[in-house]
């Protein structure tokens, strides 16, 4: 047997323990991203399972005459604590493609590691890549229809923290088609500063008031974003009005008469989820899982239409 083979296979072993315990501490951050208990308790088991993972690589290493590196773990956690502090500035789906490409990354390096195995006779390390590989896919394809739900526009499996959703409202505002004039931008923010009570009145009570004068505060922005779709719409800018409609959905502060199931507001769980159920575009799922979670925020009913995109997902990404 190849002792230069042996070497690289030791070598990619200590990546991939490296690799995997990064993969542990990213785990363990989205656990509390979990949209509903049904996410957080397989992310969870995903985290313990990578930890079983990391303790067989480690038993792998030492079989094959190596040490493993004991500040590995440690790496591991810097790696994923930078990633998670440096995705707070990126958008959702930005932080998504990265836990994506470490995942991929994971995968090949397995496959190399089977074919490296193979070659020096490692029976054992060749039914690791294997699990290696089995795990590594169905994490993949998970990613891959989280983005897909992304696209779609949700409800994805995972929540965005307060500044992943700050900065992709950031993003579609700066993106607001240029079509519309300035003249009507200026027309529609006009009569959103003439809606009382004043911007400038409500942060003044806000240092009085404190909570009233803030839900005061969040009430006047919700009526703005609604003024500000209605000023659009007259003004024939029906791309920024349905821009502004999409951020007014994501946010759950429809109307119920503009919900996609007449009359939610007196169904009960059961008769809910069964019409959650019957939609089939993305964008209705998002308008109930948003209006919910704003409102009775009914876990069952969130379960029933994250589950229900997440199908639509996965046929739209290709997957088996």
């Amino acid at each position: 047997m190849s002792t230069r083979n042996t070497t690289n296979l030791l070598a990619q072993l200590h990546a991939v323990l490296a690799l995997t315990n990064t993969e542990v501490q990213v785990a363990d951050t989205r656990i509390v991203q979990a949209r509903t208990e049904a996410v957080r308790r397989v992310l969870s088991e995903n985290a313990d399972d990578a930890r079983d993972r990391a303790r067989a690589i480690e038993a792998a290493i030492r079989e094959l005459g190596g040490v493993p590196e004991m500040v590995a773990p440690f790496v591991g956690r810097g790696a994923a604590a930078v990633k998670a502090v440096v995705e707070q500035a990126q958008p959702f789906d930005e932080a998504l493609l990265g836990d994506l490409a470490l995942e991929h990354q994971l995968l090949d390096r397995a496959r190399y590691i089977k074919a490296l195995a193979t070659t020096t006779g490692h029976s054992d390390v060749v039914a690791l890549a294997q699990e290696l590989i089995a795990a590594h896919t169905a994490t993949v394809d998970w990613l891959t229809t989280v983005l897909a739900e992304d696209a779609l526009g949700g409800p994805a499996a995972l929540r965005r923290t307060p500044l992943q959703a700050a900065t992709g409202t950031a993003v579609k505002l700066v993106n607001l088609p240029v079509a519309w004039s300035a003249r009507s931008l200026d027309r529609a923010l006009d009569t959103v500063r003439a809606t009382p009570p004043a911007l400038g009145e409500l942060l003044a009570q806000s240092t009085r008031a404190g909570d009233v004068a803030v839900k005061t505060l969040a009430a006047s922005r919700d009526a703005a974003l609604a003024t500000a779709e209605q000023v659009a719409r007259r003004e024939g800018a029906d791309s920024a009005a349905d821009a502004l409609r999409s951020i007014r959905t994501a946010t759950g502060i429809l109307e119920p008469d503009e919900l996609p199931i007449a009359d939610y507001d007196e169904l009960n769980v059961t008769q809910a989820v069964a019409a959650v159920k019957e939609l089939t575009e993305p964008t209705d799922i998002r308008a109930i899982v948003a209006y919910e979670e704003a409102n009775k925020n009914r876990n069952g009913v969130v379960s029933a239409a994250q589950t229900r995109l997440a199908e639509i997902a996965h046929d739209i990404a290709g997957l088996s």
